[in-house]
């Protein structure tokens, strides 16, 4: 099981296909580990091409498999239109402790329909169970003196 601390880098998006018709879309992205949610800032007038560069931190404390990255498009005037989601598996991470800014194929209806690019960072914590190291009885331990 991984505990521990996950970061995510959002960094940006492109070739996103353009659900407003009339302006440039406002993508903001909605990161979910779980059932932990975090929303991104919107890229007002971004378009196709957000940039975000934000940072967010989600606690894992069960076996977590994948992050999902939903790309949505705020809109004032009706209900925020989906535009896709990535789908981030994690095991690479938890084996390498970090994974640079990546491409990951946004999805939408089982089509390809952009990229999303996102830098990972796990800290792992230590198991407070057992460790089997060292056994100390009421905090007294014997030394040795020449």
């Amino acid at each position: 099981m991984s505990h521990g601390t996950l970061e995510v880098l959002l960094v940006d998006a492109k070739g996103l296909e353009n659900t407003d018709f009339l302006s440039n879309m406002d993508p903001y992205a909605i990161i979910t580990c779980r059932t932990q949610e975090q929303k991104s800032s919107v890229a007002s007038g971004k378009g196709t091409t957000p940039e975000w560069n934000e940072t967010f931190l989600f606690t894992l404390s069960d076996s977590v498999s994948e992050l999902k990255i939903k790309i949505m498009d705020s809109d004032n005037i009706s209900e925020d239109d989906f535009v896709g989601e990535a789908t981030i598996p994690l095991e690479p991470l938890f084996m390498e402790g970090s994974i640079p800014p990546t491409s990951y194929n946004v999805v939408k209806d089982q089509e390809f329909c952009g990229e999303i690019r996102v830098g990972l960072t796990f800290t792992g914590q230590r198991d407070r169970g057992f460790s089997g190291e060292e056994e100390s009885f009421g905090g007294w331990k014997q030394s040795i003196v020449d």
